[in-house]
């Protein structure tokens, strides 16, 4: 499965959270790391709702990039 990751700049730190896993979050001290924590906290969080007995969320959220003349 492909799920959506947002990632922000978070002080002296990043965060990341998954919209379609309500309650997956990470943080690390650069985005390589968060991006690793995150997919940790992802695989954690659909194990955990297996375990359970919840159903998965399935992704379904997009993420797009919009510019505009500044």
């Amino acid at each position: 499965m492909r799920y959506a990751v947002v990632i922000e700049k978070a002080g002296s730190n990043y965060s990341a959270y998954v919209p379609d896993l309500p309650g997956c979050i990470a943080t690390g001290t650069s985005i390589r790391q968060v991006e690793a924590e995150i997919r940790e906290a992802i695989v954690f969080h659909i194990d955990g709702l297996r375990e359970d007995g919840s159903l998965v969320p399935l992704p379904s959220s997009q993420v797009e990039y919009i510019e505009i003349a500044a």
